[in-house]
């Protein structure tokens, strides 16, 4: 079975502390680059732009991102519980032990990103980049990534269950190893190269043999 793989869960602390963005620019509270060990809340970080900011046993909790560029951002036992990340920068980044639950990330860029041991949960990830990433023991758990860009990914132990993938972009993505069986689409775009080993369900097969150039007769 694809599916069965552990997923190294974020090793948060009891009793964080509450902390505001806001405190950490003013007065480094925690350190220079990090910011470690807290719990931020019910706030907005606006129109913020830094490079290799690393956030550390921190859990985000209804926090709203707001043109937000955190390029090479690394992400190490965070939790992200429903949060606003459309359209923020994490491209280049390092994501490991991370959980996105019933969060926005419409159009959240990961390219270039190295993704381990991650879950998204009931996200809203539509037009979402992943392209060029690589992703190790990921599951996307029931979310929305309709037009989501998975474009030359590499993809190891990667769960997609219950998803709607329409128009997602797997082209120059190996997909062996990946079942998209319980997944909702009405196109893909893929590449039939990279398709051997791939896990559909028997309409989706259809589909993917017109793909392939193949005319069914009904």
């Amino acid at each position: 079975m694809t599916n069965l793989f552990k997923i190294q869960q974020p090793k948060i602390p009891q009793n964080l502390i509450s902390a505001s963005f806001e405190e950490w620019k003013e007065d480094r509270y925690f350190n220079k680059c990090i910011i470690k060990d807290c719990a931020i809340k019910d706030c907005a970080i606006i129109g913020e732009e830094i490079e290799r900011l690393k956030f550390d046993q921190v859990v985000f909790e209804n926090v709203s991102f707001v043109d937000v560029n955190f390029r090479f951002v690394e992400l190490v036992d965070v939790v992200f519980n429903k949060c606003d990340l459309s359209n923020t920068e994490f491209c280049n980044g390092s994501v490991h032990r991370v959980e996105f639950k019933h969060s926005k990330m419409l159009g959240l860029n990961l390219a270039d990103a190295t993704l381990r041991n991650v879950v998204l949960e009931e996200c809203q990830a539509n037009f979402a980049s992943f392209s060029y990433a690589e992703l190790k023991q990921v599951k996307f758990l029931q979310c929305a990534i309709q037009s989501g860009d998975f474009y030359e990914c590499q993809l190891d132990k990667v769960q997609f269950n219950q998803c709607n993938l329409d128009e997602a972009n797997f082209e120059g993505t190996s997909l062996n190893g990946i079942d998209l069986s319980s997944c909702e689409f009405h196109e893909l775009k893929v590449s039939a190269e990279k398709l051997a080993g791939c896990t559909v369900s028997e309409e989706q097969a259809i589909a993917f043999s017109r793909l392939l150039g193949l005319n069914i007769k009904e």
